[in-house]
């Protein structure tokens, strides 16, 4: 996205001094209803995005207007090269930005967020990022840094310390480039300096985020003990273990759409707002969080339950605080996450280019709600506080809002990725309780036409995946071998040699080549009905 650098002269630049003296400000525009001056920083973020600003700065910002959480302002971290831009836009704007919550009837709300009060780009100076992680105050490290951030090595799944940045990073533990080279320099310092360890808490959208992000950084904690072992330095040693005991990473479940910010985006807020503002964020109404209480290593807890001096009071702003992330992790993953993959391939298939359309079509919203009842439901345990029901009915409204324009060409990529993950899981429980998978092997083999790279016009495809030319080349061959694709035992373990999925599978697939997406879609609600 192209940063905005200009003013239309009808428009106030976003910055502090605007806000001091807002009279200048369209009036259908909430401002931060809390002094800025007075925040000091408890939260240092790395990854500050789109979705970190619809969403945990967005929250804290709401608890800051109910005049709580004054000691927990942000300080923002870009650690990697094109971060650059945003810490120079956010820096412009006294790290001032404003949020657009776009409704499905056309309404905008329009909100000033003043949470964060610093950024930090590291590659300037990672001593200053380190000192500031050491500072007793920062008692949080957030992380919204993708999955590819986590630094798996792609066939293992282990860190990957071969990486060059940790390669660097081991080599000049006190110079380093990478978020855990930063991250655990200021661990060891604070360790060092007796400061008890913040909490890291990831935010990515992965499935246990908090057990993913410790078992990396314990790993990358390792590989420097490995190094200290051998003289190189001495005050890592044993930091492994110490950070698997002694520092806490709660799992969270997080979710709300947040398209990437266009140019379009910038010009509505301001012919709507009279707000320059260099990368405001749009995302839909709907919000979650839900987030393990265990922000201490120890899981003491004071006399009120609550970790008061260790975390903001995040349930007072509709955050759940839970004990097990697990089974709301998985309602998500199944319903939601899944969904996405239900409505995407058949979709593109049939013609449409954004979520919204197909799901304003009455026979993708029976595929979608029959999937979610029929084949996820069984497999998720009880959620205290949530109305399944209602929740999904609201996806359905959610995936149908017109304002997010959310692209299935998005949905479709990275599929091998995301449908081992999201789907397959689903499968193997109905099958172990002898339950309906029809549908998720539908999913799966519209994912194999789809995989063609061919779309039912003869148009090209672009299949966006990491394993897209072994998967084409593969795809290219189920009309006179139908099972080639599902037999992809990395990706679906044995399930071509499962008769009933295979089968239903088999008969899909061959509906789509024969009849097209949407007259496959109608006879498979027939079968199912």
């Amino acid at each position: 996205m192209a940063v905005s650098t200009s003013t239309p002269s009808a428009c106030v630049s976003l910055t502090q001094a605007v806000l001091d003296k807002p009279q200048g400000l369209n009036n259908s525009i909430a401002l931060p209803g809390y002094d800025r001056r007075r925040l000091t920083a408890g939260i240092v973020h790395f990854g500050v995005g789109g979705f970190h600003r619809a969403h945990q700065a967005m929250y804290l910002d709401q608890l800051m207007n109910q005049g709580e959480a004054h000691d927990w302002g942000i300080v923002g971290v870009g650690a990697m090269p094109g971060d650059r831009r945003m810490q120079e836009a956010l820096a412009a704007q006294d790290y001032l930005f404003t949020l657009m919550v776009k409704h499905s009837d056309g309404r905008i709300d329009a909100r000033v967020i003043g949470s964060m009060i610093d950024y930090l780009f590291a590659p300037d100076d990672p001593e200053a990022v380190i000192e500031r992680l050491c500072d007793p105050a920062i008692r949080i490290v957030s992380l919204t840094v993708t999955e590819g951030g986590y630094n798996f090595h792609q066939i293992t799944g282990d860190y990957d310390v071969d990486a060059p940045a940790v390669v660097h990073d081991l080599a000049n533990p006190t110079r380093p480039q990478t978020t855990f080279g930063l991250v655990i320099e200021a661990l060891v310092r604070r360790r060092q300096r007796g400061i008890a360890p913040f909490t890291i808490m990831s935010c990515d959208n992965i499935q246990g985020n908090g057990d993913v992000a410790r078992r990396m950084f314990v790993a990358h904690a390792q590989a420097l003990d490995a190094q200290s072992s051998a003289g190189s330095n001495a005050k890592a040693s044993e930091l492994g273990p110490w950070i698997a005991s002694d520092v806490s990473f709660p799992n969270s479940m997080v979710d709300r759409i947040t398209p990437v910010t266009t140019p379009e985006d910038i010009a509505l807020l301001e012919s709507s707002f009279g707000v320059a503002d260099r990368w405001p964020v749009t995302c839909e109404p709907f919000t979650q969080w839900v987030l393990e209480d265990h922000f201490d290593s120890t899981g003491s807890r004071d006399e009120g339950g609550v970790h008061a001096e260790r975390r903001p009071a995040f349930e007072k702003v509709g955050v759940q605080l839970v004990d097990d992330v697990v089974p709301y992790e998985l309602m998500k993953l199944r319903l939601l996450n899944a969904s996405h993959q239900a409505l995407s391939y058949f979709g593109y298939l049939t013609g449409f280019r954004y979520a919204h359309e197909v799901c304003q079509d009455p026979l993708f919203i029976d595929f979608l709600l029959a999937y979610m009842e029929r084949e996820a439901t069984p497999t998720l345990s009880p959620l205290p506080g949530v109305d399944l029901a209602a929740y999904k009915r609201t996806l359905i409204e959610r995936f149908a809002n017109p304002n997010i324009r959310d692209t299935l060409a998005r949905l479709c990529a990275e599929s091998s990725d995301r449908i081992p993950k999201w789907l397959v899981p689903v499968v193997r429980q109905q099958l172990a309780t002898e339950g309906d998978v029809r549908l998720c092997a539908a999913i799966i083999a519209s994912w194999a036409r789809y995989a063609e790279g061919v779309d039912e016009q003869g148009e090209t495809i672009t299949v966006v995946d990491r394993l897209s030319e072994r998967l084409t080349r593969i795809a290219l061959t189920q009309k006179s071998h139908p099972l080639a694709f599902l037999e992809q035992q990395d990706l679906f373990g044995d399930l071509a040699a499962v008769p009933r999925f295979a089968e239903a599978y088999s008969v899909v697939l061959n509906d789509l080549h024969q009849l097209g997406a949407r007259v496959t879609l109608e006879r498979l609600m027939v079968s199912v009905s």
